[in-house]
C-alpha cells in the first residue's frame, strides 16, 4: 500500500500540475500577461478557495498537513476539476475507499471469465489486472492485435504495448490522444495505490524509455473510463469501428473486462 508520505506528494504534484494549466481568465482574473507564465499563482488558488496561501503552498509541497472534504472541494472548484478528478484528489486526501490490494498480475485467468470471454465470440475482449497487466483475451482480441498472443508475458501491459509497440501505434489512427487518455485513465483508476504501481518494473521501464510516457506521467492529467467509440486500422481488415465497454466482475473486483462491440455491421479481422 502507498505510504500517506507519497499520497501527499501526489496529491501537491497534481494541484500543481492543474494550478499550471488553468487559464487564469476561466475563474474570472486578467489574461497571463507578458510578466506571468500562463496558469494560476498558489496566492491566486489560495484566495479564490478560502485557505490561506501559506497552507495551500504547504499541501502542494506534501507537509503533513490533513485538509478537510469541504476544503479540497472548494480547491475542485476553484481548478475546475473534473468528477474524476474531484473524486481522485478526495481518494488522495483518504476520503474515499482504499481499493483492495491488487493480486499478482501474472495469476491464471479464473475458468469463468476464460468462458465468458469465449463466449463473446465476433467481439475483442481482454481482461486487465489493476496494474494493467493483460490476464486474459478471446480468439477476436488476437484476430485484432495478433501481438498480444506472443509478446513476452512481462511485457503484457496495456500501457507498455500502447507507448511501445510498432503494431499498436499503427493500429490507432489516433494514438497521441488515446495513448494519453489511456494513461489518464490508469492514473484515475490507480488512486491511492498510484505509490506502489509507480514502483512496477513496467512504469519504470517506460519511464526511462518512452519520452511521450514520461512527459504524460508528469502532467499529472486525470480522467474517467467513459464507453465510447473506439476506431482501428487494421492491416487487412482496414478501417474498424468498435465500441468499447468496461465490465467489473463481482467476484473478481481487482480484474476489469474489457469488450469491443460493431459499431455498425459486424466488422472483424479474420
Amino acid at each position: 500500500m502507498s505510504t500517506a508520505a507519497e499520497r501527499r506528494r501526489e496529491l501537491g504534484g497534481f494541484l500543481r500540475a492543474r494550478r499550471a494549466h488553468l487559464d487564469p481568465t476561466a475563474v474570472g482574473l486578467p489574461p497571463a500577461g507578458p510578466r506571468r507564465r500562463g496558469g494560476l499563482r498558489r496566492e491566486e488558488v489560495a484566495t479564490l478557495s478560502g485557505v490561506s496561501a501559506t497552507w495551500y503552498t504547504w499541501l502542494e509541497q506534501g507537509r503533513d498537513i490533513q485538509p478537510s472534504r469541504q476544503v479540497l472541494d472548494a480547491l475542485a472548484r476553484t481548478l475546475r476539476l473534473s468528477p474524476a478528478e474531484r473524486s481522485y484528489v478526495l481518494s488522495l486526501a483518504g476520503y474515499a475507499p482504499l481499493p483492495a490490494e491488487a493480486e499478482p498480475a501474472g495469476r491464471a485467468v479464473p475458468g469463468h471469465l476464460r468462458r465468458l470471454l469465449d463466449a463473446l465470440d465476433g467481439c475483442p475482449a481482454y481482461a486487465i489486472a489493476p496494474d494493467w497487466t493483460i490476464t486474459g483475451w478471446n480468439t477476436a482480441y488476437a484476430a485484432l492485435y495478433p501481438n498480444v498472443a506472443t509478446v513476452d508475458p512481462g511485457e503484457r501491459n496495456l500501457l507498455w504495448l500502447v507507448f511501445t509497440d510498432p503494431y499498436v501505434r499503427d493500429l490507432l489512427p489516433d494514438w497521441e490522444t488515446t495513448s494519453r487518455r489511456f494513461l489518464a485513465e490508469f492514473r484515475a483508476e490507480a488512486g491511492p495505490r498510484l505509490g506502489d504501481l509507480a514502483r512496477s518494473p513496467i512504469i519504470q521501464r517506460l519511464l526511462a524509455t518512452s519520452e511521450v510516457f514520461h512527459a504524460a506521467w508528469r502532467d499529472h492529467h486525470i480522467e474517467g473510463f467513459t464507453s465510447r467509440e473506439r476506431r482501428f486500422h487494421h492491416p487487412t481488415a482496414g478501417v474498424l469501428r468498435y465500441e468499447q465497454h468496461r465490465l467489473a466482475l463481482a467476484d473478481q473486483p481487482d480484474l476489469h473486462v474489457v469488450i469491443y462491440t460493431p459499431a455498425a455491421g459486424p466488422p472483424r479481422p479474420e
